[in-house]
């Protein structure tokens, strides 16, 4: 009961700590754009709470999954002295765009603290090789510092990973610097193979859970039938009862296929899964500790961050072709259960941070109904040299967008509870 009410006082937290700062952000510049806020709340829904300002009303709302701020103005257009409609197009921009913006600040900042108080990092010291692994037999020694792949830089380790990926079996140019003196090293990766099962799991911190998370789109996996929210019960007539039982049963080196039993609502299944044969390449190298000083916790938290925001614009890169679907997106169902299930302060931090970081960029898309769409709209009205859209044009507008979310709010609540039960 006590973890229970740990979880909801974490919840609550999170989503009306960040709604408070991306609505504080619209109205701080609303404010200093001397535009009228005749209300900021927080939450939807009966008022549970307020005070009158002598100005602005503050209030607090029964459900905690959302807020506005109400701008003089801005729903209907007002020829009082203050409202939105008739400030200009610059200082409109800055108060639709400012919610977004202080969401990605906090994130981006609050992450680099975490970050460079970590310590720990990876450098690109060489401090070991791996027999019978190209770098040995490239004539990397021990202490080498790697620069550059192909002439181009690499900062950390994830650099290193990323092109690794990318180059394949190709050979390459390693620029290294030895004795302070910088020398190139040509060579071509070492090819593991493993086998891809295309399945996602519950991390092993989630208990006993034995549930698919998702499946990868084209993935043998999919195409032999097998769904987020199937159950796996037995592999190869084996029960199974958590996660890595599961990955002890298909790290089997000789294995080339598996039959799962599964159960799927009220049925129990058995599918044969092929896991499909993937590569990874390596340098064969393991890189030393980097030490703990204050320069390295900013040089490296400042990458770690880099790596941190562009995550999120990878993600909806991969919406956009189809890598990700969007049921495999959460919705405040799925992000309650995430935070709730945040283990110490520093893991609770990482996850405010990526919800914010989340939350701003989404918010910034140019759909209708969030801010992204109403900048939109107002690029469309500065083009046409001030010309404002009619009140109906912009209203249709904004209901059509705002139905779209509502229904792909459903329908992302529908899948996280399904990943859930």
């Amino acid at each position: 009961m006590i973890s229970f009410f740990i979880s909801c006082i974490k919840i609550i937290f999170v989503l009306g700590f960040l709604i408070l700062i991306h609505e504080g952000g619209h109205f701080f510049v609303a404010k200093l754009c001397k535009v009228m806020v005749n209300e900021f709340s927080i939450g939807f829904g009966p008022i549970i709470w307020q005070k009158q300002g002598k100005q602005t009303k503050y209030t607090i709302r029964l459900i905690p999954l959302g807020g506005f701020v109400n701008l003089e103005g801005e729903e209907e257009r007002s020829e009082q002295e203050g409202s939105f409609s008739k400030a200009s197009i610059p200082k409109r921009m800055a108060i639709v765009l400012a919610g977004g913006f202080v969401n990605i600040v906090f994130a981006l900042v609050t992450y680099y603290i975490l970050m460079a108080s970590v310590g720990n990092h990876t450098s690109l010291v060489v401090d070991s090789l791996i027999p019978d692994y190209a770098a040995q037999g490239a004539g990397i020694e021990t202490g080498d510092e790697i620069k550059k792949i192909n002439q181009k830089n690499v900062y950390t380790k994830n650099d290193i990973d990323k092109v690794m990926q990318q180059v394949g079996e190709e050979e390459i140019v390693l620029t290294i610097e030895r004795n302070q003196e910088q020398k190139e090293i040509t060579l071509r990766p070492t090819k593991q193979e493993y086998r891809n099962t295309g399945i996602y799991l519950r991390g092993l911190s989630s208990g006993e859970s034995t549930k698919i998370i998702t499946v990868m789109p084209g993935s043998n996996a999919e195409k032999q039938g097998i769904r987020a929210n199937d159950e796996i019960l037995k592999i190869n007539g084996k029960e199974v009862k958590n996660q890595t039982e599961i990955l002890e049963s298909m790290s089997q080196e000789e294995a080339t296929s598996f039959l799962l039993t599964i159960q799927r609502g009220n049925e129990q299944l058995e599918i044969l899964l092929e896991p499909e044969l993937a590569y990874q390449y390596y340098l064969g190298v393991y890189f030393k500790t980097a030490e703990n000083t204050l320069p390295n916790a900013f040089y490296y938290a400042f990458f770690e961050t880099k790596d941190f925001t562009f995550s999120i614009f990878d993600n909806l890169k991969m919406l956009v072709t189809g890598q990700v679907r969007v049921d495999q997106f959460m919705g405040p169902v799925g992000i309650s259960e995430v935070v709730a299930n945040t283990n110490g302060l520093r893991d609770f931090v990482n996850i405010l941070a990526l919800i914010s970081l989340s939350l701003g960029v989404t918010n910034l898309l140019p759909i209708p109904a969030l801010d992204g769409g109403k900048f939109a709209l107002l690029c469309i009205e500065a083009i046409r040299g001030g010309k404002k859209l009619s009140e109906k044009v912009e209203i249709n507008i904004q209901l059509i967008g705002f139905a779209f979310l509502i229904t792909l709010s459903i329908y992302i609540a529908y899948h996280d509870i399904l990943r859930i039960l």
